[in-house]
C-alpha cells in the first residue's frame, strides 16, 4: 500500500506544540522544539543507519509547505535512484572556479538562444533579449553566481513603480536565467529574484489594474454596425469585419495571408505559429 502524503495543514503548522514531530508523510516530519522554534527535516534510512537532512525553518515568512514538499520529493527520487540527499546537496554546494563562471550578461545571452526554439514567434524571443540586455544592464558585467538581492533590487527599484507590468516581466526573467544558472552548477542556494516569501517582502505589491475592461457593444446593435461597416471602403474597414466573423484575435487576422485563404471551400486556415493556443485554426 503506498505511503500517505501531505498529511498536514497550513493550519496544524501554525498551531504545533513541541517538543515533538508531525509526520506529513514520505519522510517528511515538522520537528518543533520545547521553546517552540519550528523546523523541516527528512528521515530516511540508508545503508542500514538513519539519517537526517534539515530543510529550513518552518517560522512565518520561512519555508512553506508546498515549498518544502517539493525539497522532500526530490530528496525521495534521490534515495530512489540509490543516491544519499545528503551528500548531493553537500556537492551542489561546493564552490565553483571563479574561472569557469560566466558574467550574468553572456549566461543571459545563452540562456535565450537555448530557448528560442521553444518560444512560438521571433517577436516573443525579442522580447526576452530586450528585457535582458536593455533592462539589465547594470548587472550584464557581473558573474552569474555574485547576482544577490541588492544586485536584482537595483535593477527592478527604479521601474517598479513607474512601469510596473515592465519590472515584473523583468524579474521573472531574470529569475528564470538565475534559476538555469544554478542547473548548471554555475550558483547555489535561493535565487534572489524570487518574489514569493522573498522580493514580497522588499518590494510593494503590484496595484490591480482599475481601468477595467473596455465596454464591448450590445449584442442587438451587431447588426446596425455591421452594415455601416461594410459601407466603408478601405483595408482597415475590412480587416475589422474579417475579424469579427472569423471570431480571430486582430493580430491573427492582421498577419493573415492570401495563401491561408481557399476561396472555392471558402474558409481560412491560419497556421499554428500565429495562433495563441499554438493550434491550427480554421474559419468558415
Amino acid at each position: 500500500m503506498p505511503r500517505m502524503l501531505h498529511k498536514i495543514s497550513p493550519k496544524e503548522v501554525a498551531a504545533a506544540k513541541g517538543p515533538g514531530r508531525l509526520s506529513d508523510g514520505g519522510g517528511l516530519y515538522l520537528s518543533v522544539s520545547a521553546d517552540g522554534r519550528k523546523r523541516w527535516v527528512f528521515l530516511y534510512v540508508l545503508a542500514g543507519k538513519q539519517r537526517e537532512m534539515g530543510l529550513g525553518s518552518a517560522a512565518r515568512d520561512g519555508v512553506s509547505l508546498a515549498r518544502v514538499r517539493e525539497d522532500a520529493a526530490s530528496a525521495r527520487q534521490l534515495l530512489s535512484a540509490g543516491k544519499d540527499p545528503l551528500e548531493a546537496r553537500r556537492a551542489s554546494e561546493r564552490p565553483v572556479s571563479v574561472a569557469t563562471v560566466p558574467t550574468f550578461g553572456k549566461f543571459a545571452d545563452e540562456f535565450v538562444e537555448a530557448m528560442k526554439p521553444a518560444w512560438r514567434s521571433a517577436k516573443h524571443a525579442q522580447q526576452w533579449t530586450n528585457a535582458l540586455v536593455a533592462q539589465t544592464e547594470g548587472i550584464r558585467a557581473k558573474p552569474v553566481n555574485e547576482i544577490d538581492t541588492e544586485a536584482v533590487l537595483s535593477v527592478l527599484q527604479p521601474m517598479w513603480s513607474k512601469t510596473p507590468e515592465t519590472a515584473q516581466r523583468v524579474r521573472g526573467r531574470i529569475e528564470a536565467v538565475l534559476d538555469a544558472a544554478k542547473s548548471k552548477g554555475f550558483r547555489h542556494g535561493e535565487n534572489p529574484a524570487r518574489w514569493r516569501g522573498h522580493l514580497s517582502h522588499l518590494l510593494p505589491k503590484r496595484q490591480r489594474l482599475t481601468r477595467g475592461h473596455l465596454r464591448a457593444l450590445p449584442y442587438d446593435q451587431m447588426p446596425k454596425f455591421m452594415r455601416a461597416l461594410r459601407e466603408e471602403n478601405g483595408l482597415v474597414a475590412r480587416l475589422l469585419e474579417f475579424t469579427i466573423l472569423t471570431a480571430a484575435r486582430s493580430n491573427e487576422a492582421r498577419g493573415c495571408k492570401w495563401t491561408e485563404l481557399d476561396h472555392t471551400k471558402a474558409f481560412w486556415t491560419a497556421p499554428a505559429e500565429r495562433m495563441k493556443g499554438n493550434r491550427e485554426h480554421r474559419a468558415e
